[in-house]
């Protein structure tokens, strides 16, 4: 009997060892020692402070920064845990709005969105100034919708417009080996750039 469960168990043991343990820490350590940052979470620091992730959006509210693109995530509302209310950019509930083209909801808040932007002076709207992504986090936005948010940054901050799209042109990313993904800018990103070029105080 034991001829036979001796060879079974030496194997559960060998394998536990090597795919359980071994391989593990083989790899947590071979990312540690070549890509410490991506597999720390890619983590951005304001001096010795984390402020956030690369990977993950955040939401601005201020004339002084540039705002990310609209975000459908919600949280528990806390008088009626039962509901939810909007919480943009909520990393504990990465979701999308599920709401159709000819939803009511989705169509009057791209209105509104829209006439907001317009007011601003905008004559033609950037589709992510107004639609939200898949999972609500994304911390990127195109180009063209960070170009149409530089006067309104410079007006807040009472600098140039030209310093600010400076700053802008400097944070521009271009698609990975030049034709894999599209132009982004990383809103936090920039919005640290600001920060650090023209003082978070500035204006």
């Amino acid at each position: 009997m034991l001829t036979h469960w001796r060879p079974a168990l030496v194997m559960i043991a060998a394998f536990t060892v090597v795919t359980g343990l071994a391989y593990p820490l083989a790899i947590t350590g071979a990312s540690q020692l070549l890509l410490a940052g991506n597999a720390n979470g890619s983590m951005l620091r304001k001096g010795d402070a984390v402020v956030g992730s690369s990977l993950i959006g955040q939401s601005f509210t201020s004339d002084r920064y540039f705002h990310s693109r609209p975000s459908a995530t919600s949280a528990p509302d806390p008088a009626d845990a039962t509901k939810t209310v909007d919480a943009p950019y909520n990393a504990a509930n990465s979701s999308g709005s599920n709401l159709g083209p000819t939803s009511a909801k989705l169509i009057e808040r791209i209105r509104a969105d829209t006439e907001t932007l317009r007011k601003a002076g905008a004559t033609s709207i950037p589709a992510d100034a107004v639609t939200t992504s898949a999972s609500g986090l994304d911390p990127h936005i195109s180009p063209e919708y960070a170009a149409l948010q530089a006067p309104r940054v410079a007006a807040s901050r009472k600098v140039a417009v030209e310093r600010v799209e400076a700053i802008l042109a400097a944070h521009m990313q271009k698609p990975i080996l030049g034709f894999i993904g599209e132009p982004r800018v990383s809103v936090l990103q920039l919005n640290l750039a600001l920060d650090a070029a023209l003082g978070a105080d500035a204006g």
